[in-house]
């Protein structure tokens, strides 16, 4: 049998405490169960006394301990302390913090049985929202499963009791924060910083007042952005631009909103950015900006988003939700022009600032709300042949519920998601409603080792 007794609980976790001196450790009484599927979130569901238990560290055909985080009327939470019996799907995790770090909540899962999870979620959701199907099913789009975060921000906590400051990810279910050693899914330049990083902090004399500090890695270079309440003295500032020149790291200070960030070392010169080579296209960014957060994915989504697409130099084709031109810029080699909608205007300055540096004339960007009536002008403005939409979470329903009916429909419409549950009723509403045909459909893992879903989708006028 497998144990997992707790192995680090000076690193917070829910049973310890912040206010006290040393770790605080409850004793909870144990229960046994019969794990019988994996949850959307990655826990293991059982059923025990009438209620659906959802149960940290537990695979499907288990048998486990168990002790409650909370309960409700016909649900719970609980944490796996002992594995009776195994799942074969069961591997050791890469991480001596994964059974604790709120980061990874899969790495005792097979990564083949983890993409399966995800491809079964995908399908069920689609099946869910009228019964979709695709013509065809698309190969996943998987890279490394290990140092590939090239973005994230670590949680900074200063607790006397703890010997000081804490670095790391917030722990599950929990604001504590989890002091890591190493994380194995962050960029290598980075991963095994967080004991220098929390022993840097706790030099400064606003110790308390550093919330946060942003990781964000280009191609050649790597950044962290200290998120900090007060002013930092010279003494400090040289020993943050020392840290930097001693790891080969950019250092950038955020002393209010994103707009505030300015970089200590190297200084004005520094900049971070990332290749697209199949189409000769560079993306430069900004340490906050958002990117995607797998590179090789990310390389190999576009590379797809172009051949499922298919511009042709006669075409017009619109990038909703269109962030840096991520997807804009490398369209925009093929297309007659490509228009690139943005809700946020640093972004779509960015974008336009990528366009230039790239050579690329035939695109353009505007910076719009595409969750109100205007947005619905473009429609009408640019008359698209094909679209590409890339939404937040919450999905594109706002923006979809203004395009054009009948033949003044795009011909084709690439939807990449973040989130199954959108994609299926936005899918639905595309068919049901919109009347185009869902062509094809496939899983995109972004985030090994996390139960995070991302999906591509296209969708043919019918």
């Amino acid at each position: 049998m497998d144990s997992l007794a707790d192995k680090d609980e000076a690193h917070a976790s829910p049973e310890s405490s912040d206010s006290t001196a040393g770790t605080v450790t409850r004793e909870r009484p144990l229960y046994t169960a019969e794990v019988t599927a994996l949850g959307e979130d990655g826990r293991g569901v059982a059923e025990l006394d009438g209620r659906r238990i959802f149960i940290d560290g537990a695979l499907p055909g288990e048998r486990v301990r168990f002790h409650y985080l909370r309960k409700r009327k016909r649900s719970a939470g609980g944490r796996a302390v002992e594995i009776l019996q195994s799942s074969p799907l069961r591997v050791t995790p890469p991480c001596t913090h994964a059974d604790r770090c709120g980061g990874c909540r899969l790495q005792h899962l097979h990564p083949d049985a983890q993409l399966q999870f995800k491809e079964d979620l995908l399908r069920e959701k689609l099946r869910a929202a009228g019964g979709l199907v695709p013509r065809r099913w698309l190969p996943a789009i998987t890279g490394p499963r290990l140092h590939y975060r090239r973005r994230a921000r670590l949680g900074v906590r200063y607790i006397p009791s703890r010997g000081g400051v804490l670095v790391g990810f917030r722990a599950r279910a929990s604001s504590y924060i989890i002091a890591l050693r190493q994380c194995m899914v962050l960029d290598e330049r980075v991963a095994g910083l967080m004991p220098a990083l929390a022993e840097l902090v706790n030099s400064m004399r606003g110790r308390d007042r550093i919330p946060q500090i942003e990781v964000a890695a280009g191609d050649e270079e790597a950044a962290l952005v200290f998120r900090h309440l007060v002013a930092f003295d010279d003494a400090e500032l040289e020993r943050l631009a020392a840290f930097g020149r001693s790891h080969g790291l950019q250092i950038h200070l955020q002393p209010r909103g994103p707009d505030s960030v300015w970089c200590l070392h190297p200084g004005a010169s520094a900049r971070l950015s990332y290749r697209l080579p199949a189409h000769e296209v560079e993306i430069v960014f900004r340490p906050t900006d958002f990117i995607q957060v797998n590179g090789a994915v990310n390389r190999a989504m576009v590379d797809r988003a172009v051949a499922l697409l298919e511009p042709r130099s006669e075409e017009r084709i619109l990038d909703l939700f269109c962030g840096l031109g991520n997807f804009t810029l490398p369209l925009a080699r093929r297309a007659r022009e490509v228009v690139g909608l943005e809700m946020d205007p640093l972004l779509v300055a960015g974008a336009e600032a990528n366009a230039r540096r790239n050579g690329l004339h035939g695109v353009r960007f505007h910076q719009v709300d595409l969750e109100t009536q205007a947005a619905g002008e473009f429609w009408r403005r640019y008359r698209p042949h094909k679209v590409l939409l890339d939404p937040a979470r919450d999905g594109a329903m706002p923006f979809l519920k203004h395009m054009p009916r009948g033949d003044d429909r795009p011909q084709r419409l690439l939807y990449i998601s973040c989130n199954p549950a959108t994609l299926a009723r936005d899918a639905e509403y595309l068919v049901r409603v919109l009347g185009f045909r869902l062509e094809c459909c496939g899983v995109v893992d972004m985030f090994p080792h996390t139960s995070h879903v991302e999906a591509m989708a296209v969708f043919e006028r019918a």
